[in-house]
């Protein structure tokens, strides 16, 4: 069994970095993980091999899908089906669980 307490808006610390990502668990292609982005900085285009969903606990973030673009704040999920290329856009610094099932 796995049992552990977690302030979510501390477990990933950027420092200088632009970027961060912590895994807090792993199964296969399913994942939980706290992806953390300084504002104005960009996750380049990518293709999830699941579906995923993205809750943002502290700022607001932009995901571009093809012609459509979502504002995702503090307090909101947005989830999408696998093989969806998407790029995600920090509008303020920003922290959000990604969840891969």
């Amino acid at each position: 069994m796995y049992y552990n307490v977690l302030k979510a808006k501390d477990i990933v610390d950027l420092g200088e970095e632009k970027f961060k990502r912590e895994v807090l668990m792993e199964d296969n292609n399913n994942c939980l993980s706290v992806v953390a982005i300084k504002k104005n900085e960009i996750i380049d285009t990518h293709t999830s091999v699941c579906d995923a969903a993205v809750y943002v606990l502290d700022g607001e973030i932009e995901l571009h899908f093809d012609a459509e673009k979502f504002r995702v704040d503090k307090g909101e999920i947005l989830m999408f089906k696998k093989d969806n290329q998407h790029k995600v856009i920090a509008l303020k610094d920003s922290k959000f669980f990604l969840i891969k099932i």
